[in-house]
């Protein structure tokens, strides 16, 4: 039996092409595993017949010497990207029994480089939620827990079945989005590399959408090698995507090594006043020293606009919501209920097909953008949009990369926030930032808390200079002395 805990995907894709194992193997061990952990609750489908099929196939091409460059790797895809054939379900009860007739742009380029569906990996329903507990198929267990406690943590939303599968090592890599930090905060929670891409770097075309002007579809890794590898096969244009970027994609992989001597680094002045939990804070003291020691400067920086980030991306993400939600109706998406007449339709079939988040979310968009409102809250909250840009604009004038926690705290435990949304919203607020202003920025385990938790530090960049977040990034991988591998309690 492989031991999959020290894999990652480029170990994985050079011992495949050296014939140390098979995909078949590979594959077979991962079922093996997830089978074991059911109590994870990561994996909303498998897709095991087709995975051992293909894995044959990819076999019989690497013996040929005519492997593909990702060819034979299983990867584990968020439950919102559309899989031909496969079950996409949202992790709502509106589309339980949805199956695409067609493949998402992401999928499809992943798939014609040789990776491997294994099962689609829960999230909070629709992407609303920060802690995975949303998902109509129950809360997903976050594969870390504290040294003194025996309580379950979440594992981050909206992606946190990709997180806590990677990692709990059943897959090695997996596809998520990030609306407002859905791919950072669960991995920083669950101590894996969290890539969101500049704004268009990625298609959206076959993402069940959320806010479509902040949505954006990312790996998460265990190393940043990996993500650099990953980003290589799922950036590029996509003319079916109206706001596909053409910028020209690279092999990210080549970015990483090299000298930062003389680079400079911001630290956000705003960002240090935040209500962060001391052991972040001292962590990101840490990782500031690590950047000194590689011959980095480090420049105190203004995001002045940055304290209205949260209310402005909590008014701009539900109104987007609720506009890409209403197609949701019995008619044209969705299960349906039956009614008496249309109304009575409609009503049933969303009260019964959404969850109370959700449907918080969509209440929240449609009072922004009604008559009365629209001025007052919409159109204001796109004119702070603008400004938290040019903040970050004006601060890439004079640094090269920007340095913050993740997120204030570690990770909770399930149920402990839930009922409280104010405070469940305000965890992203050193992530939303970054999703308003379109930038990418990466998230990449930095230590443990006194607990045994896992903390991440967030790397940000400039538009289409994901290059620097892999060459930042490193320093941190390579500075960082604890080992990030959970205990497998879960294990049958």
């Amino acid at each position: 039996m492989l031991d999959l805990k020290k894999l990652d995907l480029v170990t994985i894709r050079n011992s495949l092409r050296k014939g140390d194992f098979t995909s078949e193997e590979l594959v077979g061990s991962y079922i093996d595993r997830i089978n074991n952990s059911k109590k994870l609750n990561t994996y909303n489908t498998l897709n095991i017949e087709n995975a051992i099929n293909l894995a044959k196939e990819s076999d019989k091409r690497i013996l040929k010497k005519n492997y593909r460059p990702m060819e034979g790797i299983p990867i584990g895809i968020k439950d919102l990207f559309c899989t031909k054939g496969v079950k996409t379900t949202a992790s709502s009860k509106m589309l339980e029994n949805f199956t695409p007739t067609y493949e998402s742009t992401i999928t499809e380029k992943l798939f014609y480089q040789g990776m491997i569906l294994i099962g689609k990996l829960s999230n909070d329903e629709f992407a609303m939620g920060s802690s995975n507990e949303t998902s109509y198929l129950g809360p997903v267990l976050n594969p870390w827990k504290k040294e003194t406690s025996d309580q379950y943590l979440v594992p981050g939303g909206s992606s946190g079945g990709s997180a806590a599968a990677v990692s709990a090592s059943l897959c090695p890599v997996a596809t998520a989005t990030d609306t407002g930090g859905s791919i950072r905060q669960p991995a920083s929670f669950t101590g894996t590399v969290g890539l969101k891409p500049t704004y268009g770097r990625c298609s959206r075309w076959g993402i069940v959408a959320f806010a479509s002007s902040l949505d954006q579809a990312g790996p998460i890794t265990k190393t940043v090698a990996d993500s650099a590898a990953m980003l290589t096969h799922m950036a590029g244009y996509d003319e079916k995507d109206s706001t596909s970027s053409t910028a020209k994609n690279e092999n990210y992989e080549e970015a990483i090594g090299g000298s930062l001597k003389g680079k400079t680094i911001g630290i956000p002045h705003e960002f240090e006043r935040l209500d962060i939990s001391l052991d972040i804070q001292n962590n990101w003291e840490s990782a500031i020293q690590w950047y000194k020691d590689a011959g980095v400067n480090i420049k105190s920086i203004k995001l002045p606009h940055s304290k209205y980030a949260l209310p402005a991306y909590y008014i701009i993400a539900p109104a987007e919501a609720s506009s890409n939600l209403a197609r949701y109706d019995g008619v044209k998406y969705g299960s349906r209920v039956e009614g008496e007449v249309l109304d009575d339709l409609y009503k049933k079939t969303r009260g019964a097909g959404f969850g109370e988040e959700v449907k918080r979310r969509i209440m929240m968009g449609t009072y922004v953008l009604s008559a009365g409102y629209y001025d007052a809250y919409y159109l204001k909250a796109q004119k702070v949009r603008r400004l938290i840009h040019q903040d970050f604009v004006d601060a890439f004038g004079s640094v090269d990369a920007i340095l913050t926690p993740t997120t204030p705290t570690t990770a909770f435990e399930i149920g402990e926030n839930v009922s409280d949304p104010l405070k469940m919203y305000s965890n992203d607020i050193l992530t939303v930032p970054v999703n308003l202003a379109g930038l990418p920025a990466i998230s990449i385990p930095s230590g443990l808390d006194k607990d045994g938790i896992p903390m991440g530090m967030q790397l940000i960049t400039k538009h289409f200079d994901e290059n620097s977040l892999f060459q930042f990034g490193s320093i941190i991988e390579m500075s960082r002395s604890d080992m990030f591998q959970p205990k497998d309690w879960w294990m049958n």
